[in-house]
């Protein structure tokens, strides 16, 4: 545990999520890119060949407009594209086709841990090629560039990593579960996660002079480590008197640390300026209301605790996943009676039924709980006093006041009745012979 003490977190995220389209952003080269041939599905405006011309993808922009209004965002009605420039190995152009001062969605927020977190800006830009070091060997696989990819930008509105994780997967559901825009695989890198990170002082009103970004976080876990990792390390340098150097790392998973990388840029150093190839883009009032979004999940759970008296818990693990929520509605839809909401969130909840038996299959499960099970005496009778003549020690501890081990007999008996049995008669029938 970090003992900060006169010192705060100031923690933003930049989130990056690849866009599940047929096509690139700007060409028509297919974007199902993981686990092809290398270099395979490329063409010369991927490439970044001399004289080829980029054409922006409808569908991208649609959905970067779609979360944005799903993360409560004012959409631009006027928005552009722009260069940014730097060099490296997995990028032809020498530039990355991005958004600079026109993004197509600022200030939303997400609701997570029952706090509210701003959204600083959502952009539209192209993905990177992929570089795979061997030895002292370097390939670029540029089947990934020109993928679309929208990049979430949140404010330094996080003090530490539960939140951070919190908001994450609240997002995550957005968007894989919900608005159905991406896979959202991290294991892919369909979903990088960047948290952002520098320490204050408690009285101090403003923001760091530094920040520390770590690149390419592929999962919730290693994000919590690297913040908890960073935040030791800044930490010590600042009791030291030192200030972190402002700068771009890594996290090593199999160490649990955080290695530099390069000097952080700032926009400065990219030397942005308007994408002279592809017009500014223009929004209608009347183009942004018709981009529907459904019923978000934070929205859903209330929806649920409301309508169905569902405890809070269940309603949040329920509309987790998109499946098993339409599910849940769907047999809600079927049964007719609001008042069995919590019976049927426990069945699916805890998989005593399988999502993909019929709403018949789960009404007949409800009328068994209701009914009970019937027993037959006769061999309930049997079964007790083959439990019992086994376990003379638990007996002892029974009688000797530890009266919760019943429940243990009770798992015993069900066994040997193979389950066909009221849990409850077999309970009161136990506690009989036990007290004799």
């Amino acid at each position: 545990m970090i003992d900060m003490k006169d010192y705060v977190p100031v923690i933003g995220l930049e989130i990056h999520v690849e866009l599940s389209t047929k096509s690139k952003m700007f060409c028509q080269c297919s974007a199902d890119f993981f686990g092809k041939r290398p270099n395979s599905l490329v063409c010369p405006v991927c490439l970044g060949l001399p004289g080829a011309l980029p054409v922006p993808n409808k569908k991208a922009v649609e959905w970067t407009v779609k979360i944005g209004k799903a993360l409560n965002c004012k959409i631009n009605p006027e928005s552009k594209f722009d260069r940014k420039h730097y060099f490296y190995p997995d990028l032809p152009k020498g530039y990355q086709i991005s958004q600079y001062d026109e993004p197509i969605a600022v200030g939303g927020f997400l609701e997570a841990n029952k706090k509210k977190f701003r959204i600083h800006r959502v952009h539209l830009e192209e993905d990177t090629g992929k570089l795979t070091h061997e030895g002292k060997d370097s390939l670029v696989d540029f089947n990934r560039s020109g993928v679309p990819l929208v990049e979430i930008v949140t404010e330094p509105d996080f003090t530490n990593s539960e939140d951070v994780v919190a908001f994450l997967k609240e997002l995550h559901t957005i968007i894989k579960e919900y608005l159905q825009v991406s896979d959202a695989n991290m294991d892919q890198g369909s979903m990088r996660l960047e948290p952002n990170i520098s320490i204050k002082k408690v009285d101090d009103k403003n923001l760091p002079n530094y920040k520390v970004e770590v690149k390419n976080i592929n999962s919730f876990n290693f994000v919590k480590r690297a913040i908890e990792f960073e935040l030791k390390r800044q930490l010590e340098l600042l009791q030291k008197g030192e200030t972190p150097i402002q700068e771009t790392r890594g996290f090593n998973e199999k160490k649990g640390i955080t290695v530099p990388q390069r000097t952080k840029e700032g926009a400065e150093d990219y030397r942005y300026f308007p994408e002279p190839d592809i017009p500014p883009l223009s929004f209608t009032q009347k183009y942004v209301e018709e981009v529907e979004i459904p019923e978000l999940p934070a929205q859903k759970t209330k929806r649920y605790e409301k309508n169905y008296n569902l405890r809070e818990h269940d309603a949040f693990i329920l509309t987790r996943d998109g499946k098993m929520a339409t599910y849940f509605e769907k047999v809600m839809e079927e049964i007719r009676d609001k008042a069995k909401g919590q019976k049927v969130a426990n069945l699916i909840i805890n998989k005593k039924i399988d999502s993909t038996a019929s709403v018949k299959e789960l009404t007949e499960k409800l009328k068994d709980q209701s009914e009970g099970r019937k027993t037959d005496l006769g061999s309930l009778e049997s079964a007790i006093v083959a439990v019992l003549e086994g376990h003379p020690k638990e007996i002892k501890e029974y009688q000797s006041g530890k009266e919760n081990i019943i429940m243990f007999f009770v798992g015993q008996v069900m066994r040997e009745m193979k389950g066909q049995a009221n849990p409850q008669v077999v309970k009161q029938e136990l506690e009989k012979k036990l007290k004799k």
